[in-house]
């Protein structure tokens, strides 16, 4: 039987996606309608699953000021999928005045008696459409004053952030709601690494917390990006919104905690992330468990990435070419024609409609003899792909030999290519070294470069923000040891120093293995944090504050209080986590 027949009204239904991008390419001849198409789609989903709301991770539009016509179409698609007559089976427990206390209307849009709301839509801001000018005003706003969608998640203290809840309630199952809104990310990251990020918990026990954020979650810098463990272990499930690249199935961290990243449903760049499927979720919540299923988008228009790597020169020879650019060009035809009929294939299998597909073709190159002008090359495509005036990019392949390597560790032009972890360490540390050792003023005397290699190694690999403090605390130690059992006095100070520092040199392999075993110690803050499962207290997470609780306060009944709730069933033991079905 259907849901429609079987009505279970303890399970809450929401759809979720992010980063939708609405007026992206809007001039565009061919992919002026790609943004608003998806929406549609991701709306319309929205309705034949007969979801409770629909949750969206920032990023609704592409421009902080988008133009009048994509305003005007957003309101249309949202407008036709989203009012109505349709009951809405939730009640919204917290104080609206102060959930939305940065807006003009402070009041939840199905509760308000002027309109008409069958699926309310919850969103935060992204960086794309974050609030603009003196008066810090967003294109959110518009759509909040004028009861499109319940904007949440504004952050306006950039000292300390504290996210409240938005408590919403379906028959038996009780759902705490954070949003946090798009900070810069060097910034945010600085907060939660010195605990002013606080997370507001709910008194009650038996409630299914759901986090969505917009921020950078690949690392793209020691502190340009937002670590997974630094969401609290209380949350249940994460919506990760920012990153375009689609990994809808929850992902459970050491902590416990799952994380959906629904990625883009438009393609923004040609890179290889965003030519994955695209995906919206529709998640189920019933008391403390969970199940998400993904729901591909249709719509979307076709996108294919692919590298070819062209033969060497010596290669071509032997096989007789000496043309070597129109031989290029035959290679990468070949390509593009196969990809462009299997497209075509694949459509027509599915009884979808023809689209013009994006293409992306990395052509790595060893010569510039190889080289062909992909201007004119594109002009034979200009009908059959989307985007054919940046459908070919050319990189020289780079060899990493060790030759090339060392050249560009001692500050040559040379660069050569990190593959793995070690290298970057290895990187790393002859950086480190390079720098101290080109200026006398800035050679260690106690502290050893070995040593601090390691560390700043471990805080970019691992995330090990304490790595660095604890070598120094380790080090002084040991170095006021040593010189301690050495007889040092006021008068030997700087000769001792000297020979500690020899002797350190001497035993460089020595000391990276002490290094090591210090740094890899379980009773160290952040091993504990990693490899400790079995302690589910909220309280071992550093840099976030989650003590404070806040208590719902019931509104008063508005025309949005649509069906009956049901009554509060037992709840569950305190410490018991949500369960992914």
């Amino acid at each position: 039987m259907s849901d429609s027949q079987n009505p279970d009204e303890d399970t809450l239904k929401i759809l979720l996606a992010t980063d939708i991008h609405l007026g992206y390419n809007e001039k565009h001849p061919v992919r002026e309608d790609d943004s608003f198409v998806a929406f549609e789609e991701i709306l319309k989903h929205a309705v034949e699953q007969e979801v409770d709301i629909v949750l969206l991770g920032g990023d609704l539009f592409h421009d902080s000021k988008p133009s009048t016509t994509a305003i005007v179409r957003c309101s249309e698609i949202i407008r036709r999928y989203c009012f109505g007559d349709k009951p809405v089976g939730i009640e919204f427990l917290s104080d609206q005045s102060y959930i939305f206390k940065n807006l003009r209307n402070p009041i939840v849009n199905y509760e308000d008696p002027n309109i008409n709301v069958s699926i309310p839509i919850f969103s935060i801001h992204g960086n794309h459409d974050d609030p603009t000018g003196s008066k810090a005003t967003s294109v959110m706003d518009i759509f909040s004053s004028n009861g499109l969608i319940n904007y949440f998640g504004y952050w306006t203290d950039l000292k300390q952030v504290q996210v409240a809840p938005i408590l919403l309630t379906k028959g038996e199952t009780n759902l705490a709601l954070y949003g946090l809104s798009h900070i810069h990310d060097q910034r945010l990251s600085r907060l939660f690494r010195d605990g002013k990020v606080s997370l507001l918990r709910p008194q009650e026990e038996d409630v299914f917390h759901l986090f969505v954020l917009h921020q950078n979650r690949a690392f793209r810098g020691a502190n340009n990006y937002i670590p997974e463990t630094s969401i609290p272990d209380f949350i249940d499930l994460a919506v990760w919104g920012h990153e375009h690249d689609c990994r809808i199935m929850p992902e459970e961290q050491l902590n416990g905690v799952y994380i959906t990243q629904p990625g883009s449903s438009v393609a923004t760049s040609l890179s290889e992330g965003e030519s994955k499927k695209k995906h919206v979720g529709l998640l189920k919540v019933k008391k403390r468990a969970f199940e998400l299923t993904p729901i591909p988008l249709k719509s979307v228009r076709p996108f294919v990435f692919e590298t070819v790597r062209l033969e060497e020169l010596s290669d071509l020879q032997e096989k007789g070419i000496i043309k070597y650019s129109e031989h290029t060009e035959r290679v990468v035809s070949d390509k593009i024609d196969s990809i462009i009929e299997r497209i075509k294939n694949e459509r027509k299998a599915q009884k979808l409609k023809e689209m013009l597909p994006l293409i992306r073709i990395v052509l790595l190159y060893h010569d510039e003899q190889q080289q062909i002008n992909a201007i004119r090359f594109s002009q034979s495509y200009v009908d059959l792909v989307a985007n054919p005036e940046d459908m070919i990019l050319q990189k020289p392949i780079i060899k990493t030999d060790g030759t090339k390597r060392n050249r560009y560790l001692t500050g040559d032009d040379t660069t050569y290519e990190v593959e793995t972890e070690a290298d970057r360490t290895e990187m790393l540390n002859s950086l480190v070294n390079k720098e101290l050792e080109k200026d006398s003023n800035k050679k260690l005397k106690i502290l050893s470069v070995v040593a601090m290699g390691e560390a700043i190694a471990r805080v970019i690999n691992n995330d090990d923000a304490d790595a660095i403090a604890d070598i120094i605390d380790f080090q002084m130690k040991a170095a006021q040891e040593k010189l301690s059992s050495l007889g040092m006095d006021e008068n030997n100070f700087v000769e001792l120093l000297e020979q500690l520092n020899q002797q350190r040199m001497e035993e460089a392999a020595n000391e990276k293995a002490e290094v090591d075993k210090l740094l890899s110690n379980p009773k160290r803050s952040y091993n504990k944090a990693v490899i400790d499962d079995e302690d589910d207290d909220v309280d071992d997470i550093p840099a976030v504050n989650t003590s404070t609780s806040v208590s719902p306060q019931k509104p008063a009944r508005g025309r949005g209080s649509r069906g009956p709730r049901g009554s509060r069933g037992p709840r569950g033991p305190r410490g018991s986590r949500a369960k992914k079905t």
